[in-house]
Formats: structure tokens, C-alpha cells, sequence
């Protein structure tokens, strides 16, 4: 993907809490989707970056997240909790292709439980969890990481689900966020994977029942981690299994060729 053009991203939303939940129908009339969608065109309009960003819904998802819908995705942000099992697994299969392809992947809370995550990384995805609406300090731990740029250490999340250790999943690639909670928990909040061409980026913070993604810090690091997670300058198609000659790569084997991956 050429950096300067505008960087497409997908927004998530399984939508299900929204219809049935009064308390998060309060907090977020339009859906928590809306709330990560407007955050997203404001702050990276006000960072200089061209983006597109369009919503995905659960009920729409054959279309909204189809072969070429996703073909046209740099970044796709995910937040599911209660209907997991309702996306498809050919829809799976093909979030999966396109992140090995290069697009950037962005989990969100209890999306450590959806398809495409538990399915990148290999594990169970299986945490501690506590809902008494404690507070939540979110902790720098790779200040240097482009995702942690103008991130307050630490973030202080007023209310929040406990989300706590052992989280099943494999070592990251970098840890970017660790999070304390007022009840002695400890939590790997921020977490990078590279799968493939691809990128991902785990983020707990965001229970439905809070205001969370309302709050400006966690919007910025939602645009940090959508620009960071864009798609490199290379091609999508993944590496192929050739039988390699001998002295292939040499410049004076007339037959020899400089293979791009």
C-alpha cells in the first residue's frame, strides 16, 4: 500500500448490547461503533492522515465484510461479546487470509474471545474477569512504540470491567500496555502480534456498560494504533513454494531472478 493514499478502515461493531441493553442504549444511542468511527475521523483528521472510515455491522456482514469489501480494507477494528458464535467462519477464514495478506487487525475488550483473534493467535484467549465497575489504570510499558505517542502514563479509566492474568494467549511480539485494577490485578492491556504480512493490535479497555471509548485518550490510542497497524509497501500475495534452481539469485545465472516477497 502507497502511504499516501487515504487508509480505509473498517469498524467493527457486533451491535447486539445496543438493541437490548438500556444502560449501554444510554451511553451509546448510535452504538459503541459509531462512538469508535467518529473518534477515529476526528483525531486522525486532526493528525494529517486521509482515512476513510466506514462501519461494519454483524447484520450486514456479508456485504459489509465480503471478499471485495475486505479487499478494499487497510484496517478492520473488531468488537464483539455476546455473538461470537453468530459470525460465519467463512467470514473468519477470510479476515484471517486478508491479515496474513497485510491488513491490520485491531481487537477490542471482549473481542479476546472472537473468531478471527482466537484463530491468529492459536490459543484460548482465556482471562480473569470481574464486572464491579473498578477503576482501571492503563500503564506505558514501550513509550517508544508509535501506538503510545501522546499517551497520558497512565491512562485512568474511572470505570471499567476487570479484565486479569493468566490471559492465554502467546508471548506478544511487543507489549505496548500493561493495566492495574483497584483490586490488585495485573493485565497485558496493549499487545502486538505480526501474522503473515499483517498486524495486530489487542486492546482491552472498552466494556459496553462504560463510556470508555468516549474517552480521549482511549480514542488516541485507537488512531495511533489504525495508523500503525496500515498495511506496509509490499505486496499482498503471500510468499509462494518454488523449486529454486541452483544459483538462482546469482546476477550472471542468465536464468536467475530477484524474488520480492
Amino acid at each position: 500500500m502507497n502511504s499516501t493514499m487515504a487508509l480505509r478502515i473498517a469498524v467493527f461493531g457486533e451491535n447486539r448490547h445496543e438493541k437490548v441493553d438500556q444502560r449501554v442504549q444510554e451511553i451509546y444511542p448510535d452504538g459503541m461503533h459509531t462512538v469508535i468511527a467518529e473518534g477515529l475521523r476526528t483525531l486522525l483528521a486532526a493528525d494529517g492522515v486521509e482515512a476513510e472510515v466506514r462501519i461494519a455491522l454483524l447484520d450486514d456482514i456479508e456485504e459489509s465484510l465480503s471478499e471485495e469489501a475486505l479487499a478494499e480494507t487497510d484496517v478492520l477494528t473488531w468488537w464483539g461479546h455476546m455473538a461470537h458464535e453468530d459470525v460465519p467462519d467463512h467470514i473468519v477464514e477470510r479476515v484471517v487470509r486478508r491479515v496474513h495478506e497485510g491488513m491490520g487487525l485491531v481487537p477490542l475488550h471482549s473481542a479476546h474471545y472472537s473468531k478471527p483473534f482466537k484463530a491468529l493467535m492459536g490459543t484460548t484467549c482465556n482471562l480473569l474477569w470481574r464486572n464491579d465497575g473498578e477503576e482501571e489504570r492503563v500503564w506505558t510499558v514501550s513509550g517508544s512504540h508509535p501506538i503510545a505517542r501522546g499517551v497520558p502514563h497512565p491512562i485512568v479509566v474511572p470505570e471499567q470491567e476487570m479484565y486479569g492474568e493468566m490471559f492465554d494467549i502467546p508471548a506478544p511480539d511487543e507489549l505496548v500496555f500493561i493495566s492495574s485494577f483497584a483490586g490488585g490485578e495485573v493485565f497485558r492491556s496493549g499487545a502486538v502480534f505480526r501474522r503473515g504480512k499483517g498486524k495486530v493490535f489487542y486492546f482491552s479497555p472498552g466494556d459496553q456498560e462504560y463510556p470508555v471509548y468516549r474517552q480521549a485518550d482511549i480514542q488516541r490510542v485507537l488512531a495511533n494504533a489504525v495508523t500503525w497497524a496500515r498495511p506496509e509497501d509490499r505486496p499482498a500475495a503471500p510468499v509462494t513454494i518454488t523449486n529454486a534452481q541452483r544459483d538462482w539469485f546469482r546476477a550472471d545465472d542468465p536464468e536467475g531472478a530477484t524474488r520480492v516477497i
